[in-house]
Parts: structure tokens; sequence; C-alpha cells
């Protein structure tokens, strides 16, 4: 079959991109296909350029704002200006289907997805409304809440900051509505703090989220298909899940299956797979949770399209369940292709 990988980009999630986009390359051409490496900042990449790509890792803090921009993307929220053109490229055009490994950015808000259904092109991952809405973590809450999801409180920006002191209390959370990763991410300890985190946040999106901090355990269930492979528990060596927790060696370590209950896995699934519905969600998708001293989870975003890295979540659940990581990739690619087994599709 022939598959072409899109990672890279112009978002603050790009070195996480590469990483996760480099492993699913390996795994699809060891499955037998032919795959051809795309980065949207650039187009398609020669097997050179590839591995030159590829080598560079994951550093610990996302790329500068001002690196992004000389990329083509904003120095606002790291959108680049190609993706209209990606459909140009005989490596997407004439594609069988399309591994989008792209993170944050017009690859996960919905823009790619929708250009690429006017194309009739096949795409791994959710649609464009689905990838619209569970980006924006004010409309995500919105729906979880619905939909029955426990979810903490919060309020967007511009906000009446004693109002926001009464209702949220301290700590609270200040983020981008409408980036992953923690990128622009505080956790607010001191009335003092919040503008300038508030300031921070406005660097990654128009919208910014203060949401109250829900102190406990920090829990994540991927959903393959529309069933939940089991929970996962991170340790991160830092208060909060951060950037460079999530992507450098040794600085957190992950349980799968985490030590819940049968009761409360059971419930924290059925709340993921909730929030998967809400958000018309499909293929695959990473539900974050924490959980509080009583024993209550609340939902703190929907990832489309989960991180693929030899560190990140959804493999790990992935194996926890019994399926190689390239088991895996092929059945995303299946998913994409109305649950038709990539391997049906004679290699190419």
């Amino acid at each position: 079959m022939k598959i072409t990988v899109l990672l890279g980009g112009a978002s603050a999630e790009r070195d996480v991109s590469i990483a996760s986009g480099g492993r699913v390359i390996d795994a699809l051409r060891e499955a037998g296909h032919r795959v051809t490496a795309v980065d949207p900042a650039t187009g398609a990449l020669t097997d050179a350029a590839e591995r030159a790509l590829i080598a560079a890792g994951v550093r610990t803090t996302p790329p500068s704002l001002e690196a992004l921009a000389r990329l083509g993307g904003s120095t606002r929220r790291g959108r680049a200006e190609f993706i209209p053109e990606l459909i140009t490229l005989p490596a997407v055009r004439d594609a069988d289907a399309i591994f989008i490994a792209l993170h944050g950015g017009q690859g996960e808000d919905g823009t790619l997805q929708a250009i690429l259904d006017t194309a009739g092109v096949p795409y791994t991952g959710s649609g464009h409304l689905a990838s619209a809405l569970a980006m924006d973590k004010d409309l995500s809450k919105l729906l979880f809440r619905a939909a029955g999801v426990g979810t903490a409180d919060w309020l967007m920006a511009p906000a009446d900051p004693a109002t926001v002191l009464r209702q949220l209390k301290l700590p609270l959370v200040v983020k981008p509505s409408k980036q992953g990763s923690t990128v622009g991410l505080t956790v607010v300890k001191q009335a003092a703090e919040l503008e300038p985190a508030i300031a921070r946040a406005a660097q990654y999106d128009d919208e910014v989220m203060l949401e109250r901090f829900v102190p406990g355990r920090e829990l994540t269930v991927g959903v393959l298909g529309d069933s939940a492979l089991p929970v996962g528990e991170i340790f991160p060596q830092h208060e909060i899940y951060d950037y460079e927790c999530k992507y450098t060696a040794g600085m957190a370590r992950e349980e799968f299956p985490a030590r819940l209950t049968p009761a409360e896995t059971a419930d924290v699934q059925r709340q993921a797979v909730a929030a998967f519905r809400a958000l018309k969600l499909r293929g695959y998708a990473r539900i974050d949770f924490r959980m509080d001293a009583g024993g209550d989870f609340y939902c703190l975003e929907a990832n489309t399209l989960p991180g693929m890295t030899s560190l990140s979540l959804i493999p790990q659940a992935a194996a926890a369940s019994g399926i190689a990581f390239g088991d895996l990739c092929e059945r995303i690619v299946a998913l994409a292709l109305g649950n038709r087994p990539a391997s049906s599709v004679l290699h190419s």
C-alpha cells in the first residue's frame, strides 16, 4: 500500500510530531508498505532529508515562536500557511492513505482534515469537525458535561481576577485553549502570577482558559476504534506532566494498567468512551484525566492525534492489551480505510 506520513509542520509540537512520524514510518515500512514522508513546512522529503529530520530528536523545550515563524507559522499560534498546497503534492494526492502524525496547529485543528475530505483522500484520525471540537478546550468541556463526563470548573479570559480567584481558587491552571503538550501552560499559585500566566498563554492562542487545578493522580485512557484500552497512570518528576516530562527519558514513569479497582477502571473507561463519542471522534484518540482523593475523575482533554513516540502513552496502552506498535499503526490505517485490513490492499 502507498502510505504518506505527514510529520513536522510549524506548530509548537513540531519536534514531537517528527518523533512520532519517524517511528510510524519505520513500523509501516517493516510491514511492507511503500511509505513517503512529507513535512508540510518543506514538502516531500528525500531519504537523506527524512533521516536528517528524524535524527534531531525531541528537545526538552518546544521550538521557539521565532523558529516556528521561520518555518512558515505565525508567531501567535505556530500556524502554517502551507496546508492548502499539500493536496497538490503527488505523494499526498495519490496515496492510498495518509497517516497524520502532526500535532497541534492546522494539522490537528480540522483544517488539514477538511482539505483532505474535499480531495477524497483517506486519512487517519478524526474528521474536521471532531478535530476542531477537540482542539477547542472550552467547547470540549461543554460537550463533556453534556455527556455526563466529569471535568473541572473553568472560565475563559478575559475574566475579572476577583471572580477567577473566588470561583476557581488557588492553585489554578492557565493554558491556551487550542494547544497540546502543555505548551504555554502555567500552574498559578499566587494571585500575582495570574496576569503573567494569561499573557504567556496568549502568545500561543487567541483564547486562554482558566481552570480549577485538580490535585491527585494523572490518568490516561486510549480509545481505539470505539473501545477503551487499558488505563495508564503517569508519575511525572515535576508537579504536572509537562512538556519536559512527556518527552525526556527518565522524567516520568508510566504504569499500564493503572492500579485502580475494577469499578474505578470501568468508570474512567466509560467516561473516556463517552468523551470520545461526545466529540464525534473516530479512529483513535487519547483521553486524559485527573483523579482526586475522593475517587472522582475529571477529564482534562481529548487528544485526536496522540503522540506515537517511544515515550508516548497510547502505544504503551496498546502494548498492555497485547497490540505491538506495528500492529497498532496498521489498525489505525485500517480504521481510516473503513475497517478494511491494511494487508487487504496489495502492496505496490
